[in-house]
């Protein structure tokens, strides 16, 4: 096969999804032969099985889900997806991140948001439960979810952190170690050595990581972490606002801000704007009009996009034992972790 064929069968399956026909055509087997592979059926002869496996990742071939419901008689594949607050940013674009990912299997997506409450988010997984939804998406609160453990056959998959009680749990993670010691090192290479951190509920899993990122920057160069200017359980951007405050009015205050997320951030910019101060500050989590502000707001920034695809990927493709899925970041500097010491 020339150079040319594999690009017009790339053009080709940009137009349409592979099917099973195509599937059936590529490795020269019968269109029964195929279904029997694709839905895991017995006594279909391993050669067979290899062809056919071949072919579906050479087309990139994917079971429509809902269909396959649907022949055996079950319902409309439904997910639900239950996060902290659906008005935070972060939250609304996961939401259609995942509404866009589940709809390319022809699923719907219900919401739900446990606005911190760790009682109002086993009631949404319950009350969602009970009402058919046996897929869901979580984005977990601090609380323990051993619970989960009572629904056996309730199948969940994790995203942005770690379930506490749940060993055996399915999560799609931002790689935050790094992203907290990228952030923290950018600082650092500008000059900065009084860099504060400004974070919310330690006990979830991602502050967590992103704190102890901060920590091992500040070790691996040789400066001492001062707990006088580590900021913890702050959720709201005013709580943020006035800690920052309260920290520049230190007699040896910081120079530079770490915020673990894009509340924190906005904390930090609604501080600065009655302060003749400028430290410099990197954000965890990109938001909009980061980048109109002057100067624009460093962030370590993700593709919110492939954690749902990610998320909605391992759901709809259950497999024994614990999967964890690490997103990469990346650190977009735009003017705000660049300012030097003063």
């Amino acid at each position: 096969m020339t150079a040319r064929d594999l690009d017009d069968r790339a053009a080709s399956r940009s137009v349409r999804k592979p099917t099973m026909a195509d599937v059936a055509k590529y490795a020269g087997v019968s269109l029964k032969t195929v279904s029997r592979v694709v839905n895991q059926e017995p006594h279909v002869r391993a050669p067979l099985q290899e062809r056919v496996q071949a072919a579906i990742s050479a087309l990139g071939y994917r079971r429509n889900e809902a269909a396959a419901r649907l022949a055996r008689g079950a319902a409309m594949l439904t997910l639900g997806l239950v996060m902290e607050n659906i008005s935070n940013e972060f939250y609304s674009r996961l939401a259609a991140a995942v509404e866009s990912a589940a709809a390319g299997h022809e699923a719907l997506v219900v919401f739900g948001s446990y606005e911190e409450s760790a009682d109002k988010e086993r009631m949404l997984i319950e009350s969602m439960y009970a009402r058919g939804v046996d897929s869901l998406i979580v984005v977990p609160s601090a609380a323990d979810h051993a619970w989960l453990a009572e629904h056996a056959s309730l199948t969940a998959v994790f995203v942005d952190r770690v379930p506490p009680g749940l060993d055996s749990a399915d999560v799609v993670l931002l790689d935050d170690v790094w992203g907290g010691r990228a952030a923290t090192e950018h600082l650092l290479a500008h000059g900065h050595r009084r860099i504060a951190l400004i974070s919310d509920d330690g006990a979830v899993s991602s502050v967590r990581d992103r704190a102890a990122g901060y920590r091992a920057a500040l070790r691996a160069a040789g400066v001492a972490a001062d707990e006088a200017m580590v900021v913890r359980g702050v959720f709201d951007p005013w709580r943020v606002a006035y800690e920052v405050g309260r920290l520049l009015d230190l007699p040896d205050p910081p120079t530079a801000f770490f915020a673990t997320n894009n509340r924190a951030a906005i904390g930090i910019l609604q501080a600065l704007r009655e302060r003749p101060e400028r430290p410099a500050y990197v954000g965890f989590d990109d938001f909009a009009l980061a980048d109109v502000f002057s100067p624009g707001v460093t962030v370590v920034r993700y593709d919110v996009t492939r954690l749902a695809r990610g998320a909605v990927d391992l759901l709809l493709n259950p497999a024994p034992g614990p999967r964890r899925v690490r997103v990469p970041v990346e650190l977009i500097a735009r003017g705000s972790g660049e300012l030097p010491p003063r």
